[in-house]
């Protein structure tokens, strides 16, 4: 059976909460928080309930995605039929995304920025960004792994 061992490392992170009476704080370190180091830092924001944003595969690059504010679902694919959506709303929580996994954001609240930690710099060359192409590359890295 082919499979995607990318998509068995997508998990849910906690971080610490090192506040106090303060108020929160949270830390997320590369390398210890997130298993890559950081070399692309963005958020999103502004995006209504309707609206779908990511909706493609890496072929390098891993991702930690985190609602510091709001909430928003997160629907990861392995492009041979595994599929799991993840619900972010709280902002010590983020995702781990490897690399070779489809994902899509979306059911944004309005207040909702959703920060994304990147272990790249972007390339637009490593993006796959038509799910039909990330499907077949899929099956084509299944079929090499069983020789």
């Amino acid at each position: 059976m082919k499979q995607n061992k990318n998509y068995d490392k997508v998990k849910l992170l906690r971080f610490g909460d090192l506040g106090d009476e303060r108020g929160s704080l949270i830390v997320v370190e590369g390398e210890r928080d997130v298993p890559f180091a950081i070399q692309r830092v963005f958020y999103i924001y502004g995006s209504d309930a309707t609206v779908m944003r990511g909706q493609h595969a890496n072929r390098n690059t891993e991702f930690v995605l985190v609602n510091v504010a709001g909430k928003s679902r997160v629907r990861v694919d392995d492009g041979l039929g595994r599929e799991q959506v993840y619900h972010l709303d709280q902002p010590n929580t983020g995702i781990y995304i490897p690399r070779m996994v489809w994902k899509d954001m979306y059911d944004f609240s309005p207040d909702s920025v959703l920060l994304v930690l990147c272990s790249e710099h972007y390339d637009g060359e490593e993006y796959i960004r038509d799910y039909e192409a990330f499907r077949a590359e899929m099956a084509r890295e299944g079929e090499s792994e069983r020789d």
